[in-house]
């Protein structure tokens, strides 16, 4: 039998921990809750116990094996798609500078994001910065890194409101980029 203090601040701890990684109504949240539940009169037998810390490994085994970084990807991709769709509409209705807008948006924050899932510090960089990272590490090869190249001058355009820089087709090149880009990565 554990002795109920030191379980039940552990189980806590724990408890916040698997919350605050994977959502209130994560199945590792659902079964830990679950488990403690059945819990009575605060006595903690060498079973339940068992059961709720192989709960608690399996959440620690799937944050080691990068299962939660995945999600947050999968879930990054989802609202850069977002943006993308959104962008595509634009340039069909004749926005071509608010497609720019919406599509370079996007393919910033996903070039950062991907910088950083693969260990590089560009925070507080430019656009160039983070290209040239990505090119420094070989993350970007290719038709992909020739692409690249120029879409710094497309973001700085659109992002700083030098309208008569733009055109369609600038707009039509990045999201046709950050649709590939989203593919390949997230």
């Amino acid at each position: 039998m554990a002795d109920p203090e030191p379980f039940y601040a552990w189980a806590s701890s724990a408890l916040s921990a698997i919350q605050g990684a994977f959502g209130t109504d994560s199945p590792h949240v659902v079964a830990f809750q679950r488990e403690l539940d059945a819990i009575q009169n605060n006595y903690v037998w060498s079973r339940r116990f068992q059961s709720i810390r192989g709960v608690f490994l399996g959440a620690k085994s799937d944050i080691d094996g990068g299962y939660l970084f995945n999600l947050q990807r999968s879930l990054s991709g989802e609202v850069f798609g977002d943006f993308v769709s959104s962008a595509k509409a634009a340039l069909a209705d004749g926005h071509h500078t608010v497609a720019a807008v919406l599509a370079c948006a996007a393919l910033e924050d996903a070039l950062k994001r991907f910088a950083i899932s693969n260990g590089l510090e560009v925070d507080g960089q430019t656009m160039d910065g983070v290209v040239n990272a990505l090119k420094s590490k070989a993350l970007v090869s290719g038709a992909q890194k020739s692409l690249l190249a120029v879409m710094p001058r497309v973001r700085n355009a659109a992002m700083h409101a030098e309208w008569d820089k733009l055109s369609p087709q600038d707009a039509g090149s990045v999201i046709g980029f950050v649709e590939q880009f989203l593919l390949a990565h997230f």
